[in-house]
């Protein structure tokens, strides 16, 4: 109890106090955060097809779902194959077609029975007179909003931009390998979509918050810090490798973007840095999309096979883990004592105030691709150039990269051994660039035989 004649503890702490100096919250950087429709990023972003949901959670009922800020519903029609995404609101009172009723040629609308096309035409409006000029005119001038949809291997992909603007529906290199087992899944974060991309062009995070802060969330070996190199390539192309000693083995490990949200990486619990592995691929791969400003979700497959994870991990825990490192439904003080993914992005707040961040030399994947999505959402706004889609090769498939490499290279006596892993990742990266424009029976063949010879004969 204090007295008048006492006075209360101070902190005897003598350090530069500077909590009222930065009590001004730094500015969102809403170029690239803002997604709806008519912003400069919403925009960008149409330009591209996107995962928008999992097949098997669309039932015999429409679904009501949001994707870049807009309302949509998706349906079944036909003989319940056929996949329809529109707006959610009828043109003719506002009602939801969430409650619509799914029918051959479409979904029709529960207030009035108007039915819709996959398109959004206007098939039938049954309560009025069908031959009446007030019909005929709303049917010219009116349609409901709808989108073009792909369903693709248990996903669900929508095309949201301009019509006269679509894109080939684009096929990378990992949607199909001869020993590949993937199993599709979904992870909801509460955050701007940047934030949880930037996560995939930070290799450092995976030594500290999945290993050293509490426990190893993958393999021990994570725990290792690695030599750090970034790669931009074709415009919209970003990896980053971390190349770690692990006893006598050298350890490349590569995470990957392709813009604006395709990501891959190694594997989560496969390579420990222990045993020798050549081009050893993703245990994802993941698209990072924007529901709206201040929510995401990320839709992937999880990847299983000798080249891959370990079957064992194909359980919804094993996908969770692998998306971010925990399970997703844990108590507030699990997550406190040993925090994921999803902890360290929605912890920034609904919108990371980016302008208040200091980047630095380890952040450079993260800069690069940054730099880069800023500008093609300023060629786009400014004058009207279209973002570069993934790049093909004559006709092949999307090149990736997303991988684990483990070769046995022993550090050499009187050589600094940083600089020594360096060259080993950018030989390995080299040699990869180099098989690009190969057709695809014959890359990953070829690729793999050229690791080995990399491990058996050295580099300078």
């Amino acid at each position: 109890m204090t007295t008048a004649t006492q006075k209360p503890e101070v902190s005897t702490f003598a350090g530069n106090f500077q909590g009222y100096a930065q009590s001004q919250p730094a500015e969102i950087d809403e170029e690239i955060s803002r997604v709806g429709p008519g912003t400069p990023a919403g925009e960008y972003l149409r330009r591209f097809w996107h995962p928008v949901h999992l097949t098997d959670d669309l039932g015999e009922l429409p679904k009501a779902i949001t994707i870049l800020g807009e309302e949509l519903v998706l349906f079944r029609y036909g003989d319940g194959t056929k996949i329809g995404l529109v707006h959610k609101y009828c043109p003719h009172r506002r009602a939801s077609l969430e409650y619509g009723k799914c029918e051959t040629r479409g979904i029709r609308c529960c207030y009035h029975g108007w039915l819709f096309a996959p398109d959004g035409e206007i098939l039938e409006a049954p309560a009025e007179d069908s031959t009446a000029r007030a019909v005929e005119m709303v049917k010219e001038r009116t349609r409901l909003g709808a989108y073009p949809v792909i369903e693709y291997r248990g996903l669900i992909f929508a095309y949201m931009g301009p019509s006269d603007k679509q894109p080939d529906f684009p096929i990378y290199d990992a949607f199909e390998h001869e020993g590949m087992t993937s199993a599709p899944y979904k992870a909801p974060y509460t955050c701007n979509w940047i934030q949880v991309q930037d996560a995939i062009m930070d290799p450092t995070h995976t030594t500290f918050l999945h290993s050293q802060n509490s426990h190893p969330q993958f393999s021990e070996g994570m725990m290792a810090s690695g030599q750090l190199k970034f790669y931009e390539r074709h415009e919209n192309h970003f990896l980053g490798t971390s190349t770690r000693r692990i006893g006598d083995n050298a350890w490349v490990r590569l995470n990957e973007l392709i813009l604006p949200n395709f990501t891959q990486a190694g594997s989560a619990y496969a390579a420990d840095g222990t045993e020798q592995r050549y081009f050893g691929r993703s245990c994802f791969t993941r698209w990072v999309v924007p529901v709206d400003d201040e929510n995401t979700m990320v839709y992937a497959w999880a990847n299983f096979g000798d080249r891959w994870d370990p079957h064992e991990y194909n359980t919804r825990e094993g996908h969770e883990k692998m998306e971010q490192g925990e399970v997703l439904d844990r108590t507030p003080e699990e997550k406190q004592r040993y925090p994921a993914d999803s902890e360290a992005v929605e912890g920034m707040g609904a919108i990371s105030t980016h302008k208040g961040e200091n980047l630095m030399p380890t952040d450079r994947g993260i800069s690069l691709y940054r730099r880069r999505v800023r500008k093609a959402i300023r060629d786009l706004a400014n004058d009207n150039i279209e973002p570069p889609q993934p790049k093909t090769f004559e006709g092949h498939s999307v090149r990736t990269y997303g991988q684990d490499t483990v070769l046995t290279m022993p550090a050499i006596e009187g050589r600094d051994d940083g600089e020594y892993l360096m060259s080993i990742g950018a030989a390995v990266m080299d040699m990869q660039f180099d098989h690009e424009d190969w057709c695809d029976e014959n890359r990953d063949t070829s690729i793999i035989a050229k690791l080995k010879e990399i491990e058996a004969n050295g580099i300078g």
